[in-house]
């Protein structure tokens, strides 16, 4: 029997070796990517500097040749006939009147593309997608009551600012990241997708344990629906479940971070906002600014899905071999903000936290009247901290308040 046993617990620590290999491996690949990256921003200066210096030679050169040229033709005009000279100049002349025309007036052949293309962005409602909210002189600077170092409050229905503090310094977004996670999920796939099934990989889990991310709990192997996915990356902000989420959606996490990189190019926020990752990493170049999460949630409350998703107090997964019963996760950020006066409802919200940018979140909240508000913060130093800190927010500057 002895003899037995101690084959088991050889085959354990043969697992056990297995998987910590493959976990150590994991971590060498990140630190190479991570040694990959500083090396391409160290050496970028440099490549741009030699890119410049060939486009100007190259255009010195084809300068030098355009004025070669052009003497060749004007020796050539010089030794024609007189009657030649005034036909040559008569052509030549209509020739650059026409161009001159069509330049100055923009209805020649090379102006007509740009014209198309602002009657196909207009057609086609691309600006719509564009989200922004402008400073007024009502906009108030955000008093020492609230603690967080960013924050902002949204007046949604008129796409104004109504307080802020730092609104548009660079943070990173920690788990408030997943909001877009699941805003470019809900835009890629049907309503029907929802009871796809998708299998939880080792790789997954690894990713996850790796990187000491919170989980909603899904087992290597365990088959769950895409809606598990959706409601595990918002509710208990679950590594597992973004990643999955993410795979499914594009076939790999990298793939998945271009959809995510250009939805916030098509909404008008790459130029302060830049994301590396689905779950909210740290990662230098993995920032935003409370201000671009505020138009992120915006366009997520405005997706019927993920409004349902944002909004879910708990939600239990499906029965799976692993899970007979589920799993049931709650959204601790509504169920705890639900009980407290915010002079309106608390409807959205998601929290991260990160050391670099500390305890964050960002919700949406209607008034009594119906109209809606968004609520971000930043660097508070506890997770209630940033709870009250949305409640001021709401009580201060709600009309309804």
């Amino acid at each position: 029997m002895s003899s037995q046993f101690d084959e088991y617990d050889e085959e354990d620590r043969l697992r056990a070796n297995r998987r910590r290999q493959r976990i150590e491996e994991a971590k060498r690949q990140k630190r190479k990517q991570e040694a990959i990256r500083r090396r391409i921003r160290l050496l970028a200066p440099l490549a741009i500097g030699i890119f410049l210096v060939s486009v100007v030679v190259m255009a010195g050169n084809g300068i030098y040749h355009t004025i070669s040229q052009r003497k060749t033709e004007t020796k050539n005009q010089a030794a024609s006939t007189d009657d030649s000279k005034k036909e040559d100049n008569s052509g030549q002349s209509e020739f650059m009147f026409t161009y001159s025309s069509d330049t100055q007036t923009g209805t020649g052949e090379g102006s007509q593309p740009d014209s198309d293309q602002e009657a196909d962005r207009s057609a086609s409602g691309k600006d719509q997608t564009i989200y922004s909210a402008q400073s007024t002189a009502d906009t108030a600077q955000i008093g020492e009551t609230v603690i967080s170092n960013q924050a902002i409050l949204v007046d949604v229905s008129a796409d104004t600012i109504l307080a802020q503090r730092n609104a548009n310094q660079i943070i990173s977004p920690a788990s408030m990241t997943k909001i877009l996670t699941v805003l470019v999920a809900a835009e890629q796939i049907e309503e029907e997708d929802l009871e796809d099934t998708f299998t939880i990989t080792i790789d997954i889990t690894d990713y996850s344990y790796v990187n000491d991310c919170s989980n909603v709990g899904f087992d290597k192997e365990e088959t769950v629906t895409v809606r598990d996915l959706f409601y595990g990356t918002i509710l208990p902000s679950g590594a597992d479940a973004a990643a999955g989420l993410a795979t499914y959606v594009a076939g790999s996490l990298e793939a998945f971070v271009d959809l995510m990189n250009e939805k916030l190019e098509e909404m008008g926020l790459s130029d302060t906002a830049h994301f590396t990752n689905c779950v909210g990493l740290y990662d230098e170049d993995h920032y935003c600014t409370v201000y671009d999460m505020a138009m992120i949630l915006e366009a997520a409350v405005n997706n019927e899905l993920c409004r349902k998703v944002l909004s879910a107090h708990t939600y239990t997964t499906s029965s799976t071999t692993q899970h007979p019963e589920g799993i049931t996760i709650s959204n601790w950020f509504l169920r705890r903000i639900e009980d407290k006066d915010a002079g309106g409802e608390v409807i959205c919200g998601k929290t991260g936290y990160v050391v670099q940018s500390q305890n964050c979140a960002a919700s949406y909240a209607e008034d009594k009247e119906g109209n809606g508000y968004i609520c971000v913060t930043a660097h508070a130093n506890s997770g209630w901290r940033c709870i009250y800190d949305h409640v001021e927010l709401y009580q201060q500057f709600l009309p309804s308040a």
